[in-house]
């Protein structure tokens, strides 16, 4: 599977496409569909992944299809090939949001759940810090060679995270 990491918006969100068979994935279409646009070129899109409502992430959402979004997804395992994910709900950032882990590639799409080094805020409107911490105590139970794919900023991994993070010790 090939990723493409796309920071979108003033913001600069992360929305993630992912290929696989010439298929497309798309995680988080945030604020810049011309730019995201150019990255699929005329692939076939086959789902497109919200990990929360933030219009930084979901900024780009009209310009496509409303049957390509996975609507109100369940804590459960999806396949849409040629792509096999499991819906984690992790609130805490936002009541609404998801994380997407990839067992098959070790991979996790976190939004602005986790990132490198920190956790996402929990003071805006759904917002609970009770919530991120059972969402992180239920994060720590994947493998450490995960890799996490966050909302914003650089790439990092549950191992990293579990040593240096001070929300996840």
């Amino acid at each position: 599977m090939n990723i493409t990491q796309i920071p979108v918006g003033y913001l600069e969100a992360n929305c993630y496409i992912l290929e696989k068979d010439g298929k497309i994935l798309i995680i988080d279409p945030g604020d810049d569909y011309d730019k995201i646009k150019q990255k699929i070129q005329n692939k076939k899109i086959i789902k497109i992944l919200i990990t929360h409502h933030h219009q930084d992430h979901i900024g780009a959402i009209n310009y496509f299809d409303n049957n390509l979004i996975l609507q109100n997804p369940k804590e459960q395992i999806y396949t849409f090939k040629p792509f096999t994910f499991e819906v984690i709900n992790t609130p805490g950032h936002t009541l609404d949001s998801k994380t997407y882990y990839f067992k098959d590639n070790d991979i996790m799409f976190t939004g602005d759940f986790l990132f490198k080094g920190t956790i996402g805020r929990t003071d805006m409107p759904s917002g609970s810090m009770l919530d991120m911490q059972n969402s992180l105590d239920k994060i720590k139970k994947y493998p450490n060679s995960t890799k996490i794919y966050p909302g914003h900023g650089p790439l990092t991994n549950l191992k990293y995270e579990k040593e240096t993070n001070y929300f996840l010790k």
